[in-house]
């Protein structure tokens, strides 16, 4: 009796254990843009969610992609679909801050992906965009490894 408890215990245990280490895999998927897939940026019809069927790790962040086809098209050259500044606020940066990039709130400008904090934040960024983005590009350098609280 006491070893059919204890089998049951240790099923429950790893049942629970399982269902915590699942939560955190989607919880490491969501950290990198939301869970948006970059290449749909760059597509007809603007981003879409990914899906935990195709995953890529590009520098330590998990990428969700919405296709094979996406993911294999990131993975060959993830330069082209990464966020500007790391995918902070393009007009944050452009003030020389790091504040979030919501990935509902963008932008693809000659190529490139760039986010901002919200709609009224993009608003201002779009009033002198071209601007803005000459400044955040030049102040990224001197502030892409300092820690946000920190500017």
């Amino acid at each position: 009796m006491k070893i059919k408890q204890y089998v049951l215990s240790l099923l429950a245990a790893l049942t629970l254990f399982s269902g915590l280490a699942s939560a955190a895999d989607h919880a490491t998927i969501a950290t990198a843009v939301g869970g948006y897939d970059l290449v749909s940026y760059h597509q007809k019809g603007g981003p879409v969610i990914g899906t935990g069927h195709h995953l890529a790790n590009h520098e330590g962040n998990i990428y969700a992609f919405a296709s094979a086809e996406n993911k294999a098209a990131f993975e060959a050259t993830p330069s082209k679909y990464l966020p500007a500044f790391g995918g902070y606020c393009a007009y944050g940066a452009a003030l020389g801050k790091k504040f979030y990039g919501d990935p509902s709130v963008y932008e693809v400008v000659d190529g490139t992906l760039y986010l901002n904090l919200d709609k009224k934040v993009q608003s201002i960024w779009e009033k002198n965009k071209a601007d803005n983005i000459t400044t955040a590009h030049s102040l990224w350098a001197s502030i892409k490894y300092v820690p946000a609280a920190e500017l």
